[in-house]
């Protein structure tokens, strides 16, 4: 499990810089009728959200209460892998040092 955490963290971490850095250096609002006229960039957002949606079926299926199953269906949607390498982390920060990944990836609850 160590690995999973410095991968999820290292991701979660980077993320969040780079978001960071890209939004000072670019406005999003502005910028985004030019990017949505490429075909690769309307492209590439649909590979991703279609890509948070099938993450987010692990999340639906993890989490057993409706308002967390909903707040986090917004978080993905909002904030992409921000969001997902923060679930996977708090997932992960959960278990004990001697469970299984079955742990991590099934719904024992």
């Amino acid at each position: 499990m160590l690995v999973l955490k410095i991968f999820s963290s290292l991701v979660f971490v980077f993320m969040i810089y780079s978001t960071v850095q890209t939004s000072i250096a670019l406005n999003l609002f502005e910028h985004l009728p030019t990017l949505l006229k490429d075909p690769w960039a309307v492209m590439t957002l649909y590979d991703a959200y279609f890509a948070f949606l099938f993450f987010y079926t692990w999340i639906f299926y993890k989490e057993n209460n409706w308002l967390l199953r909903i707040l986090w269906l917004v978080l993905v949607l909002a904030l992409g892998t921000i969001a997902m390498s923060l679930y996977l982390l708090i997932q992960i920060f959960k278990l004990k040092e001697k469970d299984s990944i079955e742990e991590l990836l099934l719904n024992k609850k």
